[in-house]
């Protein structure tokens, strides 16, 4: 059995859910981070599950299946992940802000600020960068390779300095 490694599959134009279905049904490892997105519609709210980084699937594979991965019509590219400790460190990151529900949106970019950690709360112990906004603080979650971030809403008092 080989060891599985992490990719990135750059996705064809609103591909990212094809491509993890076909990937589940492949039986291979797939990580789709989704965010909960409601629009009304007519008077009625409906609720999507929106990809957190649109164009990107992450994939855990044996190296002898990228080929397999490449090939499919989902895939306009498949990346290697040459840090795979800190890409999983990171992704396992916005991961857990996912699941604690705690308002995570993409954020366009990465700005300048000051490295914290989180001192409280369901995320405690995450690391980001600080952006200012009316009094509260946005904690970028970085995924570095593919140069995009989460960011997440809390207060400044939930956060030290590092």
């Amino acid at each position: 059995m080989s060891e599985l490694f992490w990719f990135v599959a750059h996705t064809r134009p609103r591909r990212e859910k094809k491509l993890a279905e076909h990937c589940r049904r492949q039986q291979l490892a797939v990580v789709l981070p989704c965010y909960r997105s409601a629009h009304k519609y007519r008077g009625k709210t409906v609720v999507f599950d929106k990809p957190l980084f649109p164009g990107y699937v992450f994939l855990q594979l044996e190296p002898e299946q990228k080929a397999a991965v490449r090939q499919n019509d989902h895939v306009a590219n498949l990346l290697e992940v040459y840090d795979q400790a800190t890409f999983q460190r990171q992704l396992q990151a916005i991961l857990l802000a996912l699941e604690a529900k705690v308002g995570v949106r993409l954020a366009p970019a990465i700005g300048a600020g000051m490295r914290v950690r989180i001192k409280t709360g369901p995320l405690q112990g995450i690391e980001g960068w600080v952006e200012r906004r009316s009094g509260m603080s946005t904690v970028l979650l970085r995924l570095d390779f593919i140069n995009q971030a989460a960011a997440v809403k809390l207060d400044a008092d939930a956060l030290e300095l590092i």
